[in-house]
């Protein structure tokens, strides 16, 4: 039984590694997605129907401008995401009270003697990192740290998802499913084309390059869809993919603010700023939540 749990664990480090060699590779694939359908729609589709005249050059007009649109706010919530760092754990963080109970074995010995307890409450501990964990943090095994509000870690942005860039992420899937529902519409009729008697107009390269690139956004459309629905849900609940998992038997969640506050917990208070991959800087001063270590709960969790 040993040798198999000592196989299991290094198999799963194989993993981790096998992750964290595919950064630049998945960056690549995504830009060269990106690059297929930009040739696609506006290369071979619709810049030459820009000089048809009539109604065909208004409807070419109105796609390229949603099309670019869209993929300016794609690209900038996609990196915001990348190059964000999720969420650290500060160098000698301390909590100023217990947030949480019973996730953890309570901290002994003398190291902690400086750290203030309850012998109802318990302190989390990252056995990995050595060090403390805030509320709503987990250990992440393939960026080898622990990550504040950790929500998974993606391979398509080669990152974890947490508390920082959590709402970048989101948008980031927002966005990628309006560009894909974009492209597949406007691609439809070249794809439907390609089934007709007629003679199609265009090199059998362009014509392989419309075809993939409708399948590809066909696909990306539907699997976004609901990974995004997945996650409004979460939003919703002020939850994570992780803590879901974990709570599947705790009838309430004490971080579960109603859907208004909830939503106001990841995509901060200011309007403006709901669908652009920033944040205010007063939503910054006045929401501790979105530096990821302190986290309001509902009153009767505080009271108990």
């Amino acid at each position: 039984m040993h040798r198999s749990g000592a196989t299991m664990a290094w198999n799963v480090f194989k993993f981790c590694t096998a992750l964290r060699g595919l950064g630049s590779i998945m960056i690549l694939l995504v830009l060269g997605v990106v690059g297929v359908t930009y040739y696609a729609v506006v290369l071979t589709s619709y810049v030459p129907a820009l000089y048809s005249g009539g109604l065909d050059s208004l409807v070419a007009m109105v796609v390229l401008i949603l099309f670019h649109g869209l993929l300016v706010m794609l690209l900038w919530s996609y990196f915001s995401v990348v190059f964000t760092d999720p969420g650290s754990v500060p160098p000698n963080w301390r909590p100023t009270i217990d947030e949480e109970r019973g996730e953890a074995d309570p901290l002994v010995g003398t190291e902690f003697s400086n750290v203030p307890s309850d012998p109802s409450q318990r302190i989390r501990y990252c056995r990995k990192c050595n060090q403390l964990k805030p509320p709503r943090c987990h250990h992440c095994s393939v960026c080898g740290r622990c990550v504040l509000k950790m929500d998974h870690h993606c391979v398509w942005v080669v990152n974890c998802v947490g508390a920082l860039n959590y709402k970048y992420f989101l948008l980031f899937l927002f966005y990628t499913f309006l560009e894909t529902t974009l492209v597949t519409a406007s691609l439809l009729p070249h794809f439907i084309s390609f089934f007709s008697d007629g003679e199609i107009p265009g090199t059998p390269g362009s014509l392989a390059t419309t075809f993939l690139a409708f399948v590809l956004n066909l696909a990306f459309a539907l699997s976004v869809l609901g990974f995004l629905i997945m996650h409004i849900s979460l939003v919703s609940a002020n939850t994570t993919t992780i803590e879901a998992y974990e709570k599947k038997t705790t009838p309430k969640w004490r971080y579960d603010l109603g859907r208004r506050k909830n939503f106001e917990q990841v995509f901060g208070m200011d309007k403006k700023y709901w669908f652009i991959p920033a944040y205010s800087d007063e939503d910054m001063r006045k929401m501790p939540a979105l530096q990821g270590l302190e986290y309001p709960s509902k009153p009767d969790f505080d009271s108990q």
